[in-house]
């Protein structure tokens, strides 16, 4: 059933975005992201422009991360304290990255730094986390345990001034950390129409120390209300959402977010971090090639809104 997207200016199967909008949201219920790390290069890849799933995305990821907050919710897996002091710092970088996005778009190359920063940061991320995933499982088996292993050191960063208790989550830390890794995860939701989870949960885990079974909805929390600004500030500013894609893949997101929640608590931690690795660095591999591989059509026409 084709449909046509008035901002993308092409025509769409709108069961194929449905059912792209189901998968990412069954992965946001379950891994804690808001899934636009996969649906936008997914977007891509489809033919949407890449300014335009940038901002569509966006507005999806705010119905499915809804949805996977409610079902966290309910099992007590929110640290609403924290999720506020993330949200400080992500509103400000988050509207820092829309001025940014505006101005590269200008310059002509945000298509280009769309793809470049997807490439670096899920690389970088996903290996990461593999090599974290795989070590746990090695001790594991080696029959070291895990019991008594930190997940994350204290540095001169936990030292920081501006101290806060955080009962959910077991910390007292300063709260200038949380809100530093709001802001980066902010810039980048504007950037890259991400909810920013895939480096939300990591810095949530390792660079926090939050426990895993919180980290999730928290992460969603915060995700909300991030990508609500980036939203409204990229329809204002940019004009680069297209409601009906928007629309489309929210009604798939909700859906599958879930399906995503109920998964997610049947697996342990290491599992999660695993196969969130092998996603992130598939995506990442797909986008580095597409980069340097040669194109069926060398010359194009620039469209409308590269103007």
């Amino acid at each position: 059933m084709l449909i046509y997207l008035p901002i993308a200016e092409i025509s769409v199967d709108a069961l194929v975005i449905l059912g792209l909008g189901a998968g990412v949201g069954f992965l946001s219920g379950l891994f804690g992201v808001g899934g636009g790390f996969l649906m936008t290069p997914l977007l891509i890849f489809i033919g949407v422009p890449p300014p335009v799933a940038v901002g569509s995305e966006a507005a999806q990821i705010v119905g499915s991360s809804v949805s996977g907050v409610l079902a966290h919710m309910r099992r007590g897996n929110v640290d609403f304290r924290m999720g506020a002091v993330l949200l400080v710092g992500g509103l400000v970088g988050s509207s820092v990255g829309v001025w940014v996005f505006a101005l590269l778009r200008t310059l002509g190359q945000i298509d280009l730094v769309i793809s470049l920063a997807y490439v670096v940061t899920l690389g970088a991320i996903g290996s990461l986390m593999l090599v974290e995933a795989i070590n746990t499982v090695w001790r594991a088996h080696r029959g070291a345990g895990t019991a008594g292993t930190k997940l994350h050191q204290h540095t001169w960063l936990h030292g920081m001034p501006f101290k806060m208790r955080f009962p959910r989550s077991r910390l007292y830390i300063s709260a200038l950390l949380p809100a530093l890794v709001g802001a980066l995860v902010g810039l980048l939701a504007a950037l890259m129409g991400v909810g920013g989870g895939f480096i939300m949960v990591p810095a949530m885990i390792y660079l926090l120390g939050m426990p895993t079974a919180v980290v999730v909805g928290t992460s969603l929390f915060q995700i909300i209300f991030v990508t609500s600004n980036v939203t409204f500030l990229q329809a204002y500013e940019n004009q680069t959402v297209d409601i009906i894609l928007s629309v489309l893949l929210l009604i798939g997101g909700v859906i599958g977010a879930q399906f995503g929640v109920r998964l997610g608590v049947r697996l342990r931690g290491e599992q999660l971090r695993g196969l969130m690795a092998l996603m992130v660095l598939g995506v990442a591999f797909k986008l580095a090639f597409d980069l340097v591989a040669t194109p069926v059509d060398l010359f194009s026409v620039a469209r409308p809104y590269d103007l």
